[in-house]
């Protein structure tokens, strides 16, 4: 394992959408396990909007749990807007937040790893660099348009493709002859 100080900095929505393109869910107790077996893991953020006024969001569940199981979870209300055709819409861009965060913690890391495709942290990824900081960026090259903007990608010092991680940060998702041995074995039904 290397003594390299890392930190992961996880643009939630852009992961969520790159990750469903490319047709998995993430485990996010095993892609804590993987950065934390590359390195020193000092800190693994997640950026999410959330919609304030709602009692229960889809979203509730995994910022719970991410909260509790080694991630420093950082929200924001959306902002509801009207577009020019006159449709209700929400805002919850949380890209300043992330490069607070990035630029606040660049003196005690030597590698970040940003999991965004958003072409807008070119800027930061840049930043960084010039502190010394090697800059891995995740997204996806693979999907047609690709997920990620292309400036982001040369600025990075390394690009890693999401479909690359896939077997080691994947949720599993048992099958139904799986499920059925499962639950055969608890019941003590099973010769094995």
């Amino acid at each position: 394992m290397s003594s390299d100080r890392i930190a992961l900095f996880i643009d939630g929505a852009n992961l969520y959408a790159t990750a469903k393109t490319l047709g998995f869910d993430i485990d996010y107790k095993r892609l804590l396990k993987e950065f934390q077996s590359r390195g020193v893991l000092l800190r693994a953020y997640y950026y999410t909007a959330v919609i304030e006024d709602q009692e229960y969001t889809s979203i509730r569940p995994l910022i719970d749990w991410l909260d509790y199981n080694g991630y420093k979870v950082v929200t924001k209300a959306t902002k509801e807007f009207i577009d020019a055709s006159g449709r209700r819409k929400l805002k919850g861009n949380m890209d300043i937040e992330l490069a607070v965060d990035a630029m606040e913690l660049a003196a005690h890391v030597d590698e970040i790893v940003l999991f965004s495709g958003d072409g807008d942290f070119r800027s930061l990824v840049e930043a960084m660099q010039r502190r010394g900081i090697r800059v891995t960026v995740v997204s996806t090259i693979a999907s047609q348009p690709p997920m990620i903007a292309d400036e982001l990608r040369r600025q990075a010092d390394v690009f890693t493709d999401l479909i690359e991680l896939r077997p080691l940060i994947a949720r599993e998702i048992p099958t139904r002859s799986a499920e059925i041995r499962t639950e055969q074995m608890a019941r003590g039904r099973c010769g094995y």
